[in-house]
């Protein structure tokens, strides 16, 4: 689809309200869905993605570390050091990390009481939340990492609240583990509500929408075949969503006519977005402001770490955990996301077609996910492939490609 072809396939929008003077569009299609949706239920204006390739502005990659069996949170001795374990979150790094840190520092306080002065290991999403939860209990904390936000791995994040995401396997975690999980989750959403409404907006509540043509958008994570015709390895990732269902609004079928989305299913829900760029910014400048020292270094083997001044010491290496402590059981899981110029006004997220788009503050992601949450296993490779980046922006073209004019002709430019 042309650029041309593309401004004029959005005059869809209108009956949202999104251009001016379309006050008689909105009140003919609120009457229309009246009976099946609430007026205050009404889908607000839905601002159209500019899917041109040419405005693709970044492709990053991140290695996900996941485990078999959850989280690790080992406490480790070398020599007078206490090590406190706080890697291996999979794809819920962000979702989880005031939970799991408020559970690794209170470990550590148990480990060896008494110690006020506390070393924390990595910069990324898990780290920069130890160090500001080890502050809050009254540690005095130094962060030691070898990257800094914005070139952590975690800064490559899609933003979304997703806690249950690749975070372990139904037949590997103890009998524990679901209570666990759920108390880390519950602990960092309301910690997460604490940073609404801050300036530049770091977490905010957004919509998002499940569209199908066929059935209604269900199964997202069912295998499919590879270009041999293969199907691909399924693993049994657990879902444990169910046990905090009371804490985000339930999904909404919602009636045909009102969204300006062209498939005969669309599916809304509404979830927490982290706008990562600022987010992580915050975190830094918190940590600083409360008298925080961060300082550069890089740690090659657990021996390394015996040169610190601290005797208490929480390591949040994410994936380079597998390297630092030998943990062959850190596995890769390789998410490719390409980035569109942010626009003014666009906040929501698109499931169509097996491609996520989540239009965030600080970029839109675009993310295909061919073998929904098989993909990347095990793959380390780190390389942007473009072909795969451009093929997701074709895919959100197709969609706005195929929403027509409101009543069903070209809207004039001049309008």
């Amino acid at each position: 689809m042309d650029r041309r072809s593309f401004l004029q396939s959005t005059g869809a929008l209108a009956g949202l309200g999104v251009l001016n003077g379309c006050a008689k569009h909105v009140t003919t299609q609120a009457s229309t869905i009246a009976p099946t949706l609430p007026f205050y239920d009404l889908p607000g204006p839905i601002v159209p993605i500019r899917a041109d390739v040419d405005r693709i502005f970044r492709i990053t990659v991140c290695l996900r570390p996941f485990r078999a069996a959850g989280p690790c949170f080992d406490v480790e001795k070398l020599g007078t050091k206490t090590v406190v374990m706080n890697y291996g979150h999979g794809g819920s790094g962000w979702s989880l990390s005031w939970g799991s840190a408020d559970y690794a520092v209170r470990k550590a306080a148990e480990a060896l009481p008494g110690q006020r002065d506390i070393a924390v290991i990595g910069a990324g999403a898990l780290g920069l939340t130890a160090a500001l939860t080890a502050q809050r209990m009254g540690y005095t904390v130094t962060l030691y990492a070898k990257e800094r936000p914005p070139y952590v791995r975690s800064a490559r994040a899609t933003g979304s609240w997703t806690p249950d995401s690749r975070i372990a396997l139904q037949n590997a975690v103890t009998p524990a583990f679901a209570a666990d999980w759920e108390s880390m989750a519950r602990f960092s959403f309301g910690m997460y509500q604490s940073y609404l409404g801050a300036a530049g907006s770091p977490i905010e509540w957004t919509d998002r929408y499940a569209l199908s043509d066929d059935d209604p958008p269900s199964a997202k994570g069912s295998p499919r075949a590879n270009a041999a015709g293969e199907v691909e390895t399924s693993h049994e990732f657990i879902h444990l969503n169910n046990r905090i269902a009371d804490l985000t609004p339930k999904n909404q079928l919602l009636p045909p006519g009102a969204t300006p989305f062209p498939t005969k299913y669309v599916q809304r829900s509404s979830s927490l977005t982290f706008n990562v760029a600022g987010y992580s910014k915050q975190l830094l400048q918190e940590f600083q402001i409360a008298g925080g020292r961060i300082e550069t270094r890089e740690f090659h083997t657990p021996a390394d770490l015996t040169s610190l001044p601290q005797s208490l010491i929480v390591c949040c290496t994410g994936y380079g955990s597998r390297a630092l402590w030998g943990d062959e059981s850190v596995v890769p899981v390789r998410g490719q996301i390409a980035w569109l110029i942010p626009q003014e006004g666009a906040n929501y997220g698109i499931y169509y077609k097996r491609l996520n788009m989540l239009a965030r503050r600080d970029g839109i992601v675009i993310q295909p996910s061919v073998h929904g949450e098989q993909d990347g296993w095990n793959d380390t490779n780190e390389e942007p492939d473009r072909a795969e980046a451009e093929g997701g922006v074709k895919i959100l073209q197709e969609l706005y490609s195929r929403m027509k004019p409101q009543g069903g002709r070209q809207r004039n430019a001049s309008v």
